[in-house]
């Protein structure tokens, strides 16, 4: 899967939390939000100062990003509510960032079939 693949597949499931995304999709997309990120901090800091564009691009992606962060665990198995263990500082995020990292179960589990 291409960049522009996997942050297209994402964007269309704007708020599907339902199935299975596979690594490419998932990190790709977060390679996309850094960048963005990045881009509009810069733009923001020499246009106003502040963070205004970065606020209102955060809100945009909000969806979309837990849509693809539930979909990633349930290709490794695991359950949408998962993603509650990140509120445990370090220890929450090092389990996340483990199971983000893990190849996802082959053939169909509970959650359907693979992405492509």
């Amino acid at each position: 899967m291409s960049f522009i693949e996997a942050v297209s597949s994402v964007f269309s499931k704007y708020a599907v939390f339902s199935g299975r995304a596979g690594r490419p999709e998932f990190w790709w997309f977060a390679l996309f939000n850094v960048i963005a990120s990045l881009i509009l901090a810069v733009v923001d800091y020499l246009l106003f100062g502040h963070e205004i564009l970065g606020a209102i691009y955060g809100l945009a992606v909000l969806l979309p990003g837990l849509g693809v962060a539930i979909r990633r665990l349930h290709d490794v198995g695991r359950s949408g509510w998962w993603i509650l263990v990140g509120i445990i500082p370090l220890v929450g995020w090092i389990v996340l960032l483990v199971w983000y990292l893990s190849p996802g179960t082959s053939g169909v589990n509970e959650y359907g079939s693979p992405s492509a």
